[in-house]
């Protein structure tokens, strides 16, 4: 039980790393109703941006120094690819039956994966990510936080209150909720819903963004392959946590991540059990636990129910 406390803080930045992809997710949905599947490409998009500005900069140069151009230069590439898939593949079928856009999201997730495959240089093989250097930090004898960690439990937290605050308090936000409450009346009332739905898409891309970065300084390495589990994870945390619902995406990933950590730890202990445990394991306790909240609440932990639009 002395591993307990490490084993919930690492359980912690990983639902943090899942929330912040699940946000994206939950906002497209929330305006939409759509399950934008290649989100979790958007977010390895974001980590190769990183990686290339970071590339461009003079060799030797802090982390520290190049970290909020390696931000911005992650945001751009998945803000420009979000966006650009909303005004290409999504807005043209808006309107049609419901499985076009679904499948037009997996084939784009698809094709977004092979371009980097191909097109990216030495991308066929995983690329060392910057890390923070110097030891983690010591919390206590039996507690330590990595470098990386902690840069993702401030900047998680941080960018789901900012949007929370953005949502409830600014026009758009407003303008937001009452595109996704009913977009037609929205419309009505002088709202541009075409430019709130890439305003979602693009926040989305952003928070994926992020999230590619904490991956990166947490890892110390990418791949083109990345971006398939972390966004199944991801729409997973979503859906636990009510999908539509900011709080909710976080929650789901923190939830989530700590249900992964426990499991990966401590069920290959249970007697009869050892052959359960283990990260090989930890995908399906993942999803087991995802079929088990929904079983008892299918709304989600912080969803509501609510009628469908037609």
């Amino acid at each position: 039980m002395h591993e307990l406390p490490q084993t919930l803080v690492n359980g912690l930045t990983l639902g943090a790393l899942y929330g912040l992809i699940a946000i994206g997710y939950t906002m497209v949905y929330g305006i939409v109703q759509l399950i934008n599947f290649a989100h979790g490409e958007i977010f390895m998009i974001g980590g190769f941006g990183a990686l290339t500005i970071y590339l461009w900069l003079p060799s030797g140069t802090a982390l520290a120094l190049a970290l909020p151009l390696m931000l911005i230069g992650g945001i751009l590439a998945s803000v420009a690819i979000a966006t650009a898939a909303e005004r290409f593949a999504y807005r043209p079928l808006r309107g049609g039956p419901r499985l076009a856009p679904l499948i037009t999201a997996i084939g784009l997730s698809i094709a977004l994966q092979q371009a980097v495959w191909a097109f990216y240089p030495d991308a066929k093989k995983a690329r060392s990510f910057p890390q923070f250097e110097g030891s983690s930090y010591q919390i206590s004898d039996s507690l330590h936080i990595q470098r990386g960690d902690a840069f993702l439990l401030i900047a998680a937290p941080l960018c789901m209150l900012a949007l929370g605050l953005f949502v409830s308090k600014s026009r758009a936000g407003r303008a937001m909720q009452a595109t996704a409450q009913d977009p037609d009346t929205a419309k009505l009332m002088g709202i541009n819903t075409d430019r709130i739905i890439v305003m979602a898409f693009a926040i989305g891309g952003a928070f994926a963004a992020v999230a590619a970065l904490s991956h990166g300084l947490k890892y110390g390495q990418i791949n083109f392959e990345m971006g398939f589990i972390a966004g199944l994870k991801a729409f997973t945390a979503a859906v636990l946590g009510g999908i539509g619902n900011i709080y909710g995406a976080m929650l789901g990933g923190v939830v989530l991540g700590i249900a992964e950590a426990l499991a990966i730890k401590y069920i290959q202990d249970i007697p009869g059990m050892d052959q359960l445990g283990g990260g090989a394991w930890k995908d399906v306790w993942a999803f087991t636990l995802l079929i088990l909240v929904l079983l008892v609440r299918p709304q989600g932990l912080l969803g509501e129910r609510v009628a469908d639009r037609a």
